[in-house]
């Protein structure tokens, strides 16, 4: 049976996140300094000739989708990566951390340092609009941003967990599961399922997941794509 987690971007932003599609009726996708992410019902050849006609060229696209795509030759594949996709419908108690900091909801003040701290660690794009999404919160010591996380796509019934990160020299100390505990809490207490999208080689942030209460519900196929040149 299909889910709307097999497609989350085109079913984000038709339904919980349409007020920041800025795409058509049939692919949609955010302003670049907000998410690099395009959806489409369906990626056959037509629908992908229909968008490569229509977007720019000088942007590049990051597509989730539970299906393997054959681009077209219009279409270069820069990057695929096979991630797991997790859910949450029975969370566990919460960790303990070894150095307890206390949790602070980010802003467009916190910009800055969330860019620094998700350039230094890489859990995916992040931009100067990104925190639009909502749900940021962060932990400080000594006034320096050292671990932090949000929310991302929001699908019906469902709303994604991300930018989970933790600055290397704080690592291992509890930061990750303390703030991946806090933000699915906070989405199941609204009524939703928490998801979210671990690499299939990152042994260590699955295992942090599992440990949560979260399972893995589908391996999704992650593509980053450009309009080839020439």
């Amino acid at each position: 049976m299909t889910s709307l987690l097999d497609n989350p971007i085109w079913n984000a932003l038709t339904t919980r996140d349409a007020a920041y599609n800025i795409g058509f009726k049939s692919y949609a996708f955010f302003d670049a300094e907000m998410a690099p992410f395009i959806g489409m019902p369906f990626w056959d050849k037509k629908s992908q000739k229909d968008f490569f006609n229509n977007v720019a060229v000088n942007r590049t696209w990051f597509l989730l989708i539970d299906e393997k795509v054959h681009f077209i030759e219009e279409l270069e594949m820069t990057l695929t990566l096979p991630l797991y996709q997790f859910t949450c419908t029975n969370l566990m108690g919460v960790p303990n951390s070894k150095k307890p900091l206390e949790m602070v909801k980010l802003d467009e003040r916190h910009i800055e340092e969330m860019i620094f701290l998700t350039k230094l660690t890489k859990p995916g794009p992040f931009t100067k609009r990104t925190i639009e999404f909502g749900g940021y919160y962060g932990m400080f010591d000594n006034g320096k941003l050292v671990a932090m996380g949000g929310e991302r796509l929001h699908v019906e019934g469902y709303t994604e967990i991300s930018a989970i990160c933790t600055h290397p020299d704080y690592q291992g100390l509890g930061y990750a599961a303390k703030i991946t505990h806090f933000l699915a809490l906070s989405v199941l207490n609204r009524g939703l399922i928490p998801f979210l999208h671990a690499r299939a080689d990152n042994v260590k942030a699955i295992a942090l997941y599992e440990r949560l209460g979260f399972q893995i519900r589908k391996e999704i196929q992650f593509y980053i794509i450009k309009k080839r040149l020439g």
